[in-house]
């Protein structure tokens, strides 16, 4: 049986339309478990939107069996995320994790499952990904997915031995910023992850993908990427987004999704060329650059509209 998905949602109900609408065209959808949690209302103000996102889970149709859980208050992003699949994997070895912002290409379902049959005894790999950047495929690079130790938040899947192992309260906090070398080899899966991991402690922000991250670090895990994205988020710039608005370098080339057959790499470690680019994604350098860009294109935005 396929592993079951669940879908985080909250207030955005156009992005949500259109993520169930591509989840429910994937070649696997009519045999999958659907697990719908909804976080209620922070305010007055919203109510209404929740309300619309709630009516668009009630008639949901085109998988095995649809559960919805809708909070009547809000716990918030990481609290509901947490809290949902902790649930879910009390009755599924593995899930499946989307938000309500992540549209699927219609083989997304097929490759989640076909990595976390072939992982799931492979302790080394500690999550799969539905997405990956834009990183360009070497010509004699086989294999339909590649590795890299950085845990994907834009459609990914765990089984619940891996997710029983993380550490969300963070007890090691301190001990882990008193050590440089953790943190140098921390960053090597990116140049923001140290800074990340400190407003996720401090509840500057409201994260629980970097704390998966940290896990995943601490355990030594890899996840699996599809070497062509099988997801892309398009609530990046959403006036409802609950992420920092960025300019979008993380734009991916979708699969066409009509291959429904993967191969993946025969021994779980990087691959210089493709660990390579990840890394200079991630860098200081690039980073800057990106924010540089976000800048322009805000006085750009601002410019027009007056």
């Amino acid at each position: 049986m396929p592993a079951p998905v669940i879908l985080f949602a909250f207030k955005r109900a156009l992005e949500l339309k259109q993520t169930l609408a591509a989840l429910q065209a994937n070649y696997l959808a009519p045999q999958t478990d659907l697990y719908v949690f909804v976080d209620g209302p922070r305010h007055a103000d919203e109510v209404s939107k929740v309300e619309a996102v709630r009516a668009l889970v009630d008639d949901v149709k085109g998988f095995s069996r649809v559960h919805t859980s809708y909070s009547p208050t809000n716990i918030g992003c990481a609290n509901s995320i947490i809290a949902g699949v902790t649930q879910v994997l009390k009755r599924h070895p593995s899930v499946i994790v989307l938000e309500d912002d992540v549209v699927t290409t219609p083989n997304f379902l097929d490759f989640m499952n076909q990595g976390l049959n072939q992982f799931g005894h492979e302790p080394a790999v500690f999550s799969i990904g539905g997405y990956t950047l834009p990183l360009k495929r070497p010509v004699d690079y086989i294999p339909d997915g590649y590795f890299f130790q950085r845990t994907c938040a834009w459609g990914w899947a765990i089984w619940a031995d891996r997710w029983q192992q993380v550490d969300w309260g963070l007890r090691d906090f301190d001990e882990f910023m008193n050590d440089p070398g953790a943190r140098q080899r921390f960053n090597r899966g990116g140049s923001d992850r140290v800074r990340m991991l400190r407003r996720a402690k401090t509840r500057e922000i409201d994260a629980w993908d970097i704390r998966l991250c940290y896990s995943q670090f601490k355990s030594g895990g890899y996840t699996l990427y599809p070497t062509v994205s099988k997801t892309i988020n398009i609530g990046v710039d959403s006036p409802d987004s609950t992420t920092e608005v960025v300019y979008d370098r993380y734009q991916p080339v979708l699969d066409t999704g009509r291959q429904r057959l993967f191969t993946f790499p025969q021994t779980v470690q990087t691959n210089p060329r493709y660990d390579r680019q990840f890394r200079r994604k991630f860098s200081v350098p690039v980073r800057i650059w990106n924010k540089l860009l976000t800048y322009g294109m805000t006085l750009f935005r601002g410019t027009k509209l007056a």
